[in-house]
């Protein structure tokens, strides 16, 4: 991951529920602090005095009960807790719920280059928050080559060769109702350690597809914005190949093949490509497979225990009704 500073947290362009709302009163010059860890602390045994294992490195929360005790100190001329606090390579404080804190406690920052900001959020829901968005840049992450489509709910990723037709699979799909998140190129990070989300790797080209003989054409204005997604779980990935005669494909479907991909194991099809096949309603079909499969619900298997059902019977019934009468 690149350097994030406090300066790209107060730029971060959230939308609705996600808004940091943030605003710098103090400490401007330390705006270009390295924010190191994801983590949040909240200060209140470090004002008391007690720095053991205290989490200088991490973001620093200040809620109501904190903006309290700060008044308390001031109100007592108790500024060694505060003078010492900020000794401290701290990246930020973040004052929330339209707390602000007392002059003291801005001059102390100012000092020590250590920037304040402030939110009117209340301070349970401005943690959520900066810890989804901290969350997010700070997971591991890697580009992977390919085409990256919803359909039915599914997230697929489209990956294979070069030429192979992915972008033209993923226009067809859309021309059917579904949806693409990004072509060529997606951008990949693990989510809560079991979670793969992708995205296009630039928001400003990721809904936009090369066909070769065409050229680039812009999705959103071709198809409208139902026709696209900025991020999408990645559920399935389906691997397109050319026919290999001399390959054997799997025709029964029960041993499920997992890819691994960031640590996270994710079900994987291989399409054989070849004249005739209809590979859109594959996958349609290979999306509402996965669907039934998270369900509980799994077509060969249920398959294959019926058809071994089946031939015990019929066996039986063959020993059964061939042994000749004795009596």
């Amino acid at each position: 991951m690149n350097s994030f500073t406090v300066l790209d947290l107060l730029d971060l362009e959230l939308k609705e529920h996600n808004v940091l709302d943030l605003k710098c009163i103090a400490g401007r010059p330390g705006l270009a602090k390295q924010i190191k860890e994801p983590d949040l602390n909240r200060p209140g045994l470090a004002l008391s005095g007690f720095f053991d294992s205290f989490g200088y490195k991490r973001i620093q929360i200040f809620g109501q009960g904190e903006s309290r005790y700060l008044e308390k100190l001031e109100a007592e001329g108790k500024r060694d807790t505060i003078k010492q606090f900020f000794t401290l390579d701290l990246p930020c404080c973040i004052f929330t719920s339209g707390e602000e804190p007392n002059q003291d406690f801005l001059a102390y920052a100012e000092a020590s280059g250590c920037p304040v900001l402030t939110t009117k959020i209340h301070t349970s829901e401005f943690t959520r928050r900066v810890i989804r968005a901290l969350g997010s840049i700070f997971t591991e992450k890697k580009t992977v080559h390919g085409t990256l489509v919803e359909v039915y709910g599914i997230g697929i990723l489209l990956r294979g060769d070069s030429g192979v037709g992915k972008s033209e699979t993923a226009l067809e799909l859309i021309e059917r109702g579904h949806r693409l998140i990004a072509d060529d190129a997606v951008e990949v990070s693990c989510v809560n350690g079991n979670i793969l989300i992708g995205k296009g790797i630039n928001q400003m080209v990721a809904h936009h597809m090369e066909i070769r003989g065409l050229g680039i054409i812009n999705i959103t204005q071709l198809f409208g914005v139902g026709a696209i997604r900025d991020t999408k779980q990645i559920q399935l990935v389906v691997d397109l190949e050319q026919w290999d005669s001399d390959k054997i494909y799997d025709r029964i479907g029960t041993d499920e093949i997992l890819i691994e991909i960031l640590g996270v194991h994710l079900p994987q099809v291989v399409l054989p490509i070849k004249p005739g096949r209809n590979i859109p309603i594959i996958l349609e079909t290979a999306a509402m497979n996965e669907r039934l499969k998270k369900m509980g619900y799994y077509s060969a298997r249920d398959f294959n225990e019926g058809m071994l059902q089946w031939m015990e019977s019929k066996t039986a019934r063959s020993v059964y009704f061939g042994k000749k009468d004795i009596f």
